[in-house]
């Protein structure tokens, strides 16, 4: 039986969290008496703060800013991490914190539980570290051809260079006559508001699946739904990363299910949308 019993989602700002939710009813269902809290940690103190834990602690969930500082600080990431640069999970293992980055796998179990299988050509909405873990994810489902809407045309070539590394075709987006995109995914904050150009998006972006699960519907997603489409929150991502993280804080891996899974991802759902 493991000992440890301590774990947190560091960040900043935090307050917002809805992990610490998700997590208690994770664990409630296992049997585990584990403590889950919620900390702000900056990316300055990330650090220090993770040298000065002790032998109670199991691991952390990392959200912005410190996914790239926690995979500068792992000693092993996993293959998603790898490719994103970004882990959002940490094992306090005895031989080192091993990073993961969960949000890939949580992206695509979403999308399958949205009828989704096969990707042949998505569009992603922002360029951030996000869009990196949702572009792999569209590698995973098949895609060929991605295009990403940028606000900033110097964050491409990253995103372009890892199209390459997946074997997927990055373009800037949309471009005329490039066709419909099978779905959208959008990576900006929730406030963000597009104007006339979320409509043109809205006429052939497919499926939105909007990762932002504070304030719903977000501008884009009222677009969406306004042009007839379907659009999705951010809350099953959730659901099914903060499963993978239970799966490695459990067992040391994000691919060995954990005891009554069906049920802990039901509570967690419950836990994280009221249904």
């Amino acid at each position: 039986m493991l000992s440890a019993t301590r774990l947190a989602v560091w960040g900043d700002p935090i307050e917002h969290s809805v992990s610490p939710r998700l997590h208690a009813a994770a664990y409630a269902v296992l049997d585990l008496p584990w403590e889950y809290e919620r900390r702000r940690v900056g990316e300055a103190e990330f650090v220090g703060a993770l040298a000065g834990l002790g032998s109670s602690w199991r691991g952390l969930s990392l959200t912005m800013p410190l996914k790239r500082v926690a995979a500068a600080s792992a000693s092993t990431i996993d293959d998603s991490a790898r490719r994103t640069g970004a882990v959002n999970t940490l094992l306090l293992a005895t031989d080192g914190p091993r990073g993961f980055n969960t949000d890939v796998d949580g992206l695509v179990a979403a999308l399958h539980d949205d009828g989704v299988d096969e990707v042949a050509r998505g569009r992603i909405v922002g360029a951030g570290a996000t869009a990196a873990s949702a572009l792999v994810a569209f590698a995973r489902l098949g895609a060929r051809h991605v295009e990403i809407v940028a606000r900033r045309p110097e964050a491409l070539p990253p995103l372009i260079r890892l199209g390459d590394e997946l074997g997927v075709a990055v373009s800037g987006a949309p471009s005329e006559g490039a066709g419909r995109a099978a779905v959208t995914i959008s990576t900006l904050p929730g406030g963000a508001d597009l104007g006339e150009r979320a409509t043109s998006l809205a006429a052939d972006g497919g499926l939105l699946v909007d990762v932002v699960y504070g304030s719903w519907p977000t501008p884009l997603a009222e677009t969406w739904q306004l042009a007839g489409g379907r659009a999705r929150s951010g809350l099953g991502m959730l659901a099914h990363q903060a499963l993978r993280q239970v799966r490695i804080f459990v067992n040391g891996s994000p691919d060995e299910p954990v005891e009554r899974e069906a049920d802990v991802l039901a509570a967690m759902r419950q836990a994280a949308m009221g249904d």
